[in-house]
């Protein structure tokens, strides 16, 4: 049986700071930028109970929770931990797969001799988390990694929530489709209005049918987790795993059609990489930083088939954009394709059934003509 974990620390920047802090302990701390601009970071879970949460704009925590405390990021602090915490988890796994400085999956299968039953392994994890932080974690154990990352936000925070092989879809049936990676607020409005509003109305259509009312990508991806179904690998950091590209901006940028515009150039940027290297992608991953609070959020998805061209990384990326705060001032927008395979070994797909096929050969036809004539075709002089 395949177990994997995903190990999730509770509310962790603020955790940092009640525990640096001890004024702070049981109080509504918000991690973020001043209290007129930026966006929350970080709520710990007693400013959670006022309805504020990472992400949301800090004038509108602050009009729901007025007497929060905030406090500035330490990102130092907040990395020195995030190594503590790696540290432990290695001692568990050899494949461990870190998703952020507080976040990561890691491959327990066959570990039941060293470490246990599931649970014991996973209650074993947290403590040593506890003995080399000070902080708590919650644990998802399920038979893949969609689950797992679903379990471990069940029962928070300090639990273990543990999906047994043979009812994973029983499990998830009755939760409401926010739960399901990729849907944001205003997807689950989209779907709420379709007539899905559980995970169970999801997985009793058709996948042809929420192919037609989602799109290809979408569609697809929606029915097999709505199955519970997720093949993923927990993937190290050993090797080349994305390829991505950056911009800190010149200028602040502010609402969807900046940023889409420059996730554009970003996106053109990184299928010329893959074509480059002769390498195609299963996902992408958007990321951005804001200048008040200089937090990071990044969002990831996959892609419909293996994939090198623009045009499919642009669109696909910006579906993940709406569960981002995209009116706070933006500083830098980047872009990564992640879980390559090279592009002699990824599965051909035809010309006629695929639109991104068709835009890989027309951009590789592109290629070829900037490397004969120069960028100056491309921009038209």
């Amino acid at each position: 049986m395949r177990w994997v974990f995903h190990v999730d620390m509770d509310a962790f920047y603020a955790s940092i700071e009640q525990r640096d802090d001890p004024s702070l302990r049981g109080k509504p701390v918000i991690v973020g930028g001043t209290r007129r601009r930026g966006v929350v970071a970080a709520a710990s879970y007693e400013v959670r109970e006022f309805g504020v949460y990472s992400a949301m704009p800090m004038t509108q925590a602050l009009r729901k929770c007025p007497h929060a405390i905030v406090v500035s990021p330490r990102m130092d602090a907040y990395i020195e931990d995030s190594r503590k915490l790696m540290e432990v988890l290695g001692t568990y796994s050899p494949l461990v797969e870190p998703l952020s400085l507080d976040e990561a999956f890691l491959e327990m299968t066959g570990t039941q001799e060293l470490f246990g039953p599931p649970r014991e392994a996973a209650a074993a994890i947290k403590r040593d988390i506890k003995a080399a932080t000070g902080l708590t974690a919650s644990v998802g154990i399920a038979p893949n990694k969609f689950l797992a990352k679903l379990a471990s936000d069940i029962d928070k925070p300090d639990g273990i929530t543990l999906i047994p092989h043979g009812e994973e879809q029983s499990f998830i049936a009755p939760l409401p489709i926010r739960r399901i990676w990729g849907v944001g607020k205003k997807t689950e409005s989209t779907m709420a209005a379709a007539g899905f509003v559980t995970i169970a109305d999801v997985a009793a259509t058709a996948e042809q049918e929420l192919v037609r009312l989602f799109g290809p990508s979408f569609g697809a991806h929606l029915y097999r987790l709505s199955h519970g179904l997720d093949t993923r690998d927990v993937t190290t950091g050993r090797g080349r795993r994305s390829v991505g590209s950056e911009s800190t901006l010149s200028y602040d940028i502010q609402g969807r059609k900046a940023v889409v515009r420059e996730l554009r150039d970003r996106c053109e940027t990184v299928a010329r990489h893959l074509r480059a290297k002769n390498l195609r992608a299963r996902g992408i991953r958007v990321k951005l930083r804001y200048t008040e609070t200089f937090s990071l959020q990044t969002r990831q998805g996959p892609l419909p088939g293996e994939i090198d061209d623009g045009v499919t990384l642009w669109h696909t990326a910006c579906e993940l954009l709406d569960t981002l705060e995209l009116d706070e001032p933006i500083r830098l927008v980047g872009a990564a394709a992640f879980d390559l395979a090279d592009a002699d070994e990824a599965s051909q797909l035809s010309l006629f059934a695929q639109p991104s096929e068709r835009s890989s050969r027309l951009e590789h036809a592109m290629d070829e003509i900037r490397a004969k004539f120069g960028d100056k075709i491309h921009r038209g002089e």
